[in-house]
């Protein structure tokens, strides 16, 4: 069904068949009711500080009451994405995302000045990561807003001797910072 015909039968319903339905998809379809809870009740705060945490836990895991181990960590770069991707769907503010983009690099970075990493993907993921976050600021028009955490970013890659250092400063180069 195309956009045009959506309309056109939508036109067509009563008021009261329009909330039947939205209520039906509301109750059959969690992306839905996800949507409208955060819509009627953003509390972007609480969401990004849960979201913060779940980053967090990818590279320090939280050791369980009464387990002998603490479990390893995972450096799941998808974990960020896909939470950032959800915020991007819900229409999040762009200051918000913009600061789990850079929060998930910064916690990375803080991880790798106490980790010896031998993967090469780790620190191609987190330019990734990075190209990914500047691109954003920038097409958001918010770039000035985040210089110092940019350069930061880089100043940190730098003092740990990255082997891709100069991807990171490639980009910086473009934009002029």
């Amino acid at each position: 069904m195309s956009k045009r015909d959506l309309k056109k039968y939508l036109a067509e319903l009563s008021k009261e068949q329009l909330e039947e339905q939205l209520i039906d998809l509301y109750e059959k379809f969690s992306p839905v009711k996800v949507y409208y809870d955060f819509v009627f009740n953003p509390k972007e705060d609480k969401l990004l500080q849960e979201s913060k945490v779940k980053i967090s836990h990818e590279y320090f895991p939280i050791k369980k009451p009464g387990a002998r181990w603490r479990p390893k960590a995972k450096m799941r770069r998808s974990v960020a994405q896909k939470i950032i991707k959800h915020f991007i769907s819900l229409g999040v503010d762009s200051f918000v995302i913009a600061d789990l983009m850079l929060y998930n690099i910064e916690i990375a970075q803080t991880y790798s000045s106490q980790n010896l990493i031998k993967q090469d993907l780790f620190y191609k993921s987190i330019f990734n990561s990075f190209e990914q976050a500047v691109n954003f600021l920038i097409s958001n028009g918010i770039l000035t807003e985040y210089k110092a955490r940019i350069i930061a970013i880089h100043d940190e890659i730098v003092q740990q001797k990255w082997k891709n250092k100069y991807d990171f400063e490639a980009i910086l180069d473009k934009i002029d910072l």
